[in-house]
């Protein structure tokens, strides 16, 4: 994901400078080890890359040339508390990257527009979550905070 950009990665088009101590992402594509963490730093941007309006339409954009493995299901989410527990927000079943059924590995949509719900609360502290489970392949899971 690259907008809004998810936590340390270094592909974003625009992105806050880097907490004190930290480093990019660099191996974005590839498996991260065991650490306890989803992530690989549970510390997030020192400011906002993104505000968006409870009620208003919102863009997800995707970087392109990466494995889209046939599609899955995708869920956009938003968390309050440091990404423990989400609200899924927006979902997309079976082709996510596709515009139908797929068993294509190139992605044909890097980006989703969707209303956020007018009932999400406002917080300068929110995260948004994107979640990704493949179609083809290894069942995998791939998130982005």
């Amino acid at each position: 994901m690259t907008e809004p950009c998810e936590r340390f990665n270094p592909n974003c088009a625009t992105k806050p400078a880097l907490p004190a101590g930290a480093t990019y992402n660099t191996e974005i594509k590839s498996p991260i080890p065991y650490s306890g963490s989803l992530f690989k730093s549970d510390t997030p941007w020192p400011q906002p890359v993104a505000s968006w309006t409870a009620g208003q339409p919102v863009t997800v954009k995707f970087q392109p040339g990466g494995a889209a493995h046939g599609g899955g299901h995708c869920q956009f989410a938003v968390s309050y508390d440091n990404g423990k527990t989400a609200a899924v927000v927006h979902k997309v079943m079976e082709h996510c990257f596709f515009n139908g059924a797929s068993s294509g590995n190139d992605a044909q949509v890097l980006e989703y527009t969707f209303t956020l719900p007018a009932e999400v609360p406002a917080s300068s502290k929110a995260q948004f979550i994107w979640i990704w489970t493949n179609a083809i392949g290894n069942r995998e899971l791939y998130t982005g905070i």
